[in-house]
């Protein structure tokens, strides 16, 4: 196995640096590289027909049996541009912990991901995401609201007036007793949320499956009632069959 090892990755365009891919020399840099190939192939169906074609070539170029360290590099760099510069949907890519210094070895571009992993879900959500804004007509995006000077809450998304706001499972299936007590965590946490603010904002909780989302819909069910009640509105976006797939996949593993 050969290791190349050069530091971070800045993706640049024009004056402006826009992206950065750190090399943090992972543990297990087969497992990283793994991670990142099945990031990217999820981040391929969200692009553009040119970026997909740009991301394949490079992930062909990496998972190659001798890339050669030049051509390694330059296919790198290739997929931290694409996903520098299409926005949500690329932090997933991004974020992680890139095996960028390592070469794969045969078979290494079929990825078995760590138990637990939940890089699925995430790059999931930013596509549910940009669906909902769609579907709503409101750009949303990730939002930290400071309650005061220590204390602060995350939403999944927001608009910028904090007109709507949104919580993201991507779950697939229906959901264990547990995973319901997080859903009402997180809708706990809109209604809290939104008695702060001097708006009455929209409430969602955005979910994928309607298997998922039967509990909190039209289940015979106090949480379905509750969500009625407090005027949260639960809507169900598509996801791509592939990244659908993906998440299915991370939860059988994480279920082991």
């Amino acid at each position: 196995m050969t290791n190349y090892h050069y530091g971070d990755n800045i993706t640049q365009h024009g004056s402006y640096n826009i992206g950065k891919i750190q090399n943090n020399a992972p543990v297990d840099p087969q497992a990283a590289f793994r991670e990142m190939i099945q990031a990217v192939r999820v981040l391929r169906t969200q692009v553009s027909p040119a970026d997909r074609e740009a991301i394949d070539a490079a992930v062909a170029t990496v998972t190659s049996a001798e890339p050669g360290e030049g051509a390694f590099r330059r296919a790198l760099r290739e997929i931290a541009g694409v996903a520098s510069v299409v926005g949500q949907v690329g932090a997933p890519v991004i974020d992680l912990p890139h095996a960028g210094e390592t070469h794969p070895q045969p078979g290494a571009h079929q990825p078995i991901l760590p138990e637990g992993n939940s890089q699925e879900q995430r790059l999931a959500e930013g596509v549910m995401l940009r669906n909902l804004s769609e579907r709503l007509g409101v750009a949303l995006a990730p939002r930290v609201i400071w309650l005061s000077d220590t204390i602060r809450i995350e939403v999944d998304g927001a608009s910028e007036d904090l007109s709507v706001l949104v919580e993201v499972w991507a779950h697939q299936g229906r959901p264990k007793p547990a995973q319901k007590h997080k859903v009402l965590a997180d809708t706990l946490k809109l209604l809290y949320v939104a008695s702060t603010l001097n708006v009455s904002p929209r409430l969602v909780l955005c979910l994928s499956d309607p298997l998922a989302a039967h509990h909190f819909t039209t289940a015979q069910s106090w949480a379905a009632m509750a969500l009625r009640g407090f005027g949260v509105a639960v809507e169900v976006v598509d996801l791509p069959e592939e990244v659908r797939a993906a998440v299915a996949a991370a939860q059988k593993r994480q279920s082991r």
